[in-house]
């Protein structure tokens, strides 16, 4: 499948109208910004401080810097086919560290990435926007011997989990551990000895040892896909449909000098477009037909959301 973490995705497509209607904005001369890359009013800066546009790179492009999962997951190229200026599309873990650098324009990540809250605090970046949610799983053995295939619920997922004795392997991420005390809680926190394994085992290697346990385990949709292809076992995602199991991701703009800002906001427009939340409703997961994205824009204060 095309797009890797660290493949670089040139989506070139023609800037017609759209360039147009952004050129004006962007002839406007920025305020100038401190030597951390932040803006600042004019008259407040150091002498000799060059300003953004001086050292932007190009205005024609707008570059986005993505988690991974929404590049693995097909859901970023399939929205920014119609946008119509050329996107340079990254993927990978450090979306903040490009963005500080200046390396990016726009931010897609988690709304709960260890990065984005102090970023924006810092005022390196606009106000996150919710665009949408991506898909965690409730993953088990294709045997399935506590029967929870295609429930609807994850809580009684997991108490059919706790009351057959069935193994349930802790994925050791911070949110996915999260996501597991609040399914115990939800059961009424019956005892762990027995069922519940917990070795501090992360991504692969829980995997690995919820398959060799015959047992269960929670991930993301896109990651554990991944994992599946690159090293196969006998786990396939059970149940999915529950809320719960979704995780808002934001589109931050970014206001490093140099950044093309006017751009970032275009785009995070174009996402956030009534046309392109349906699209985003729409698109599948790669090997997995049944298994939708999920729009979040509603989520954002009405004013900021376009109609069209």
């Amino acid at each position: 499948m095309s797009g890797s973490p660290s493949r670089r995705t040139f989506l070139e497509l023609s800037a017609g109208a759209a360039i147009a209607a952004i050129g004006p904005a962007c002839a406007r001369r920025d305020p100038p910004v401190d030597d951390r890359g932040r803006w600042i009013e004019p008259g407040g800066g150091a002498p000799g401080l060059p300003g953004p546009r001086e050292s932007r790179r190009d205005d024609r492009v707008v570059r986005v810097a993505s988690v991974p999962t929404a590049v693995e997951g097909d859901l970023l190229p399939a929205l920014l086919a119609d946008f119509p200026v050329r996107v340079e599309l990254s993927a990978g873990p450090d979306v903040y560290t490009a963005a500080r650098a200046g390396r990016a324009d726009l931010v897609v990540s988690h709304y709960g990435h260890h990065d984005c809250e102090q970023f924006v605090l810092n005022g390196l970046g606009e106000w996150p926007r919710t665009v949408f949610s991506n898909q965690m799983a409730l993953v088990g053995p294709p045997a399935d011997p506590a029967g929870i295939r295609g429930l609807t619920d994850a809580a009684e997922a997991f108490e059919r989990i706790a009351a057959t004795r069935s193994p349930f392997v802790v994925n050791d991420l911070d949110g996915v551990r999260y996501l597991t005390e609040i399914l115990w809680q939800c059961i009424g926190r019956p005892p762990r000895d027995g069922w519940f394994v917990d070795e501090r085992h992360q991504r692969d290697d829980a995997m690995a040892v919820a398959a060799r346990l015959g047992g269960y385990s929670l991930w993301g949709l896109t990651p554990f896909l991944r994992s599946h292809r690159q090293r196969p076992v006998q786990l396939e995602p059970l149940v999915l449909a529950d809320p719960l199991l979704q995780r808002l991701l934001v589109a931050v703009v970014v206001r490093v000098a140099g950044c093309n800002q006017d751009g970032a906001r275009a785009l995070q427009a174009h996402l956030l477009a009534p046309a392109t939340q349906a699209r985003i409703r729409a698109t599948r997961y790669p090997t997995d037909e049944h298994v939708c994205w999920v729009p979040a824009g509603r989520h954002n204060r009405t004013a900021v959301l376009p109609l069209a």
